[in-house]
């Protein structure tokens, strides 16, 4: 097999000429790539798809509805109760945990199965020219070396090299934030080492076009292209607690000290005074279940499934139930320029007809 055709993104792709990029990705540029060798592109590149961070299953979902420090003093209290023969406690106790994570994971699966319709509509088609004939293919299908057709309102499938511009401008917002449109050239040559923003005959992944029409050969498809870097770096970052569950931790850790004192004080004075270790024992469970507000995971659980709820009426999906509080949070929003908070489109609001 041809080396230049095995790694595509190893080239400089900004510093080559049109024609030369052709050649060394060894196609014919105006027929396309024949369908044996899209097999063969695809079964050594993969599919054209960013890397996302692996989904969770419906079980951990509902495990994690269990992952808080004031469940697990809830949960150790209504244990020990149910040890000292308190089944009541154990039984109330476990009855306001298990509701919920119920309604915490029905809020959550909710959501995700909302995200999953929205990207199983939002498949879209680009055209190809393969084997002489211009046909609408799935992005997630393109491989290197395939001939892109390009117009205005197109998503840029992958990164490529450009072969024909006519009068083209493509939005690079959601790769360098720049919400100017830039011009771009296909016989425009730079060095590797030029910014992105710079490189005038080469379009990115996920760019859309501004203006113009254009042909572009595939240089760089999923996790080789721009994009591609970026969401490697979003994939490997940790996520972080949101203040909801900062504070509710750091709660849980002060009701665990004062509760664990006041219940060892108890347990020892009664111990001295009436000499009965189980009775003792079970006294000072009593006072550290009393201590602990039972009810409160639910009413944050159930406070949060409100906002989630008012949010979906005004077409805004959230994925986990403790991010909306994050949003209630923020109190400074740093931007930079249109296309960040805005769209920078324009968008069709109404359609009448008169008579």
């Amino acid at each position: 097999m041809n080396p230049e055709t095995t790694h595509p993104q190893s080239h400089d792709w900004c510093a080559l000429p049109g024609d030369e990029v052709v050649e060394r990705l060894a196609i014919n540029a105006s027929t396309g790539l024949s369908h044996a060798e899209v097999a063969e592109r695809r079964a050594l590149h993969g599919s054209n798809r960013l890397a996302e961070p692996p989904r969770r299953s419906k079980l951990l979902v509902f495990i994690d509805q269990f992952r808080a420090g004031i469940v697990y003093i809830l949960a150790a209290a209504g244990l020990i109760a149910g040890l000292l023969g308190d089944i009541k406690d154990l039984v109330i106790i476990f009855i306001v945990l298990i509701i919920n994570a119920i309604m915490g994971f029905a809020q959550e699966s909710k959501a995700s199965n909302a995200l999953a319709a929205l990207e199983r509509m939002l498949v879209t088609q680009v055209r190809v020219r393969r084997n002489g004939v211009t046909d609408e293919v799935a992005i997630d299908e393109i491989v290197p070396g395939d001939i892109v057709l390009l117009e205005a309102g197109d998503r840029v499938p992958a990164d490529g090299r450009l072969l024909l511009a006519a009068n083209l401008s493509v939005d690079e917002s959601s790769l360098t934030g720049e919400s100017v449109p830039v011009e771009k050239r296909a016989d425009a040559l730079t060095s590797a080492e030029s910014p992105i923003g710079d490189r005038l005959g080469m379009v990115f992944m996920n760019t859309t076009v501004s203006r113009g029409r254009a042909e572009v050969v595939v240089t760089s498809t999923g996790m080789a292209t721009e994009m591609g870097k970026v969401a490697e770096m979003l994939v490997s970052a940790k996520p972080s607690k949101t203040p909801l569950e900062r504070q509710l931790d750091s709660l849980s850790k002060t009701l665990a000290m004062i509760a664990g004192t006041a219940a060892f004080i108890v347990f020892v004075i009664q111990w001295i005074i009436e000499q009965n270790f189980k009775d003792a024992l079970l006294g000072a469970v009593a006072l550290a279940v009393a201590a602990i507000p039972e009810g409160l995971p639910a009413v944050v659980t159930v406070t949060l499934a409100i906002g989630i709820s008012k949010m979906a009426k005004q077409n805004a999906i959230v994925k986990r139930l403790h991010s909306v509080e994050t949003l209630g949070s923020t109190s400074v929003i740093c931007s930079d320029k249109t296309g960040t908070l805005t769209l920078n489109q324009m968008t069709a609001g109404e359609a009448f007809r008169g008579g």
